[in-house]
């Protein structure tokens, strides 16, 4: 997935991006790809003026050699899970394998599911969807590409083309121009927690849960935040189920807890309120991430609908209903039953059969430890399905890990 840029892609954008003027080529593929983007965001949630901007960037405004020859607009690679077709370009080494597409298209909602699928992009969907720069900022952050600027880069093409109008037309913000978009789908209700009442956190520490945390605001380094209070980086991630790809700077703000959260929290239960996920609460309630999934029998990445009970002391009675499902369907809910002693094998049996299988190739220095973090798993779960004896990995080995 990460990119690097083509010398003849430099020129193309410094000049483009650095005189500020609109480039012909770039203006035919924002009207070639607008609706599609604006769709995607509708679909999806990923914001159409930055999937402009990426496509824009990636393929140099629809003119490179790889999108020529395969269609993907986005320098998506094909990694393990890939099935479908494959073209070999020239990237970070020679002769890479990049995933090809029959229409552009495919290209688009295969880069829309590949960043509302991957778990160390999720913290993207709780920003305001308008918030491009933070978008942006994110995205590299989190890893996506290697380019130092790629976020400047991002940032720039939205503004002098002005892409945000297209975020803004999908949110339904602003009416579409007459006669140049049509068949816009009118937008699902906003339910993002930029919507809700701001809660007022006490300056400095406090305690949430009867854990040190403070309230950090976006654009602060979490070193910086991690050597004012005598910690080192990793701990304070691992305190807040974070992991090193989500990057250094809050691209939001947030609760940062000092020492690590408790197991079980102060209230019975909470009810989801529209736009929360799990990781929300886990943060609100001072709880670790992994114990609200395994009080409530889920499994990471899954997110349950609004309005459904989240247990923060004891064992949920059943999973909750899952965003999406039905209501009317109550077979769609997994049942717990307490028949057996081996309660946690019952419950990762009866998960396990709709969860996503993902093979994982240990790499150099890799540890369990930072696996399950990175796919927001247990150790003993990757144990467990690996049929593993201790902790000990060799490079190269393959893990099965099984997410939502």
């Amino acid at each position: 997935m990460i990119r690097t840029v083509l010398l003849t892609g430099l020129v193309f954008f410094t000049f483009t991006i650095g005189l500020a003027q609109t480039n012909p080529a770039v203006l035919d593929y924002i009207n070639t790809y607008r609706q599609v983007a604006i769709d995607e965001m509708q679909r999806t949630g990923v914001p159409a003026a930055i999937k402009l901007a990426q496509g824009i960037h990636e393929t140099e405004a629809g003119r490179s050699e790889l999108v020529q020859k395969s269609n993907n607009h986005f320098g998506i690679k094909c990694k393990s899970s890939w099935q479908g077709e494959k073209v070999y370009h020239d990237d970070d080494a020679s002769g890479e394998c990049f995933r090809s597409y029959s229409a552009a298209l495919e290209s688009y909602r295969d880069h829309s599911n590949f960043l509302k699928n991957n778990q160390r992009y999720s913290f993207l969907f709780r920003l305001d969807p308008a918030d491009y720069k933070g978008w942006a900022y994110g995205l590299k952050q989190a890893g996506y590409a290697t380019n130092i600027k790629y976020s400047q880069l991002l940032i720039k093409l939205i503004e002098t083309y002005d892409l945000q109008q297209y975020s803004l037309i999908a949110m339904g913000k602003m009416p579409a121009p007459s006669g140049v978009l049509t068949g816009i789908r009118p937008p699902a209700e906003s339910t993002t927690m930029a919507d809700a009442p701001s809660i007022i956190y006490p300056a400095g520490v406090f305690e949430i849960n009867d854990t040190r945390v403070v309230f950090v605001k976006a654009g602060t380094s979490l070193l910086a935040v991690a050597n004012e209070y005598d910690l080192t980086l990793s701990r304070l991630l691992d305190f807040n189920d974070m992991t090193p790809g989500e990057g250094n700077i809050l691209a939001m703000d947030q609760l940062v807890f000092l020492q690590r959260k408790r197991k079980t929290g102060a209230n019975i239960f909470r009810v989801l309120k529209p736009g929360e996920t799990i990781y929300d609460i886990s943060q609100q309630e001072g709880i670790r991430y992994e114990n609200i999934l395994e009080l409530n029998h889920l499994l990471a990445g899954s997110e349950p609908a609004d309005g459904e009970k989240i247990y923060l002391r004891e064992k949920a009675p059943g999973r909750p209903l899952l965003a999406g499902a039905a209501r009317s369907l109550p077979e769609q809910q997994l049942i717990i039953t307490a028949q057996v002693s081996t309660e946690t094998e019952t419950s990762a049996a009866a998960t396990i059969t709709t969860a996503k299988r993902t093979t994982h190739v240990v790499r150099s220095k890799e540890t369990l430890y930072g696996i399950s973090k990175r796919y927001g798993v247990s150790q003993e779960q990757i144990r467990e399905w690996n049929k593993l004896v201790g902790v000990s990995l060799r490079t190269g080995q393959e893990l099965i890990i099984y997410t939502n």
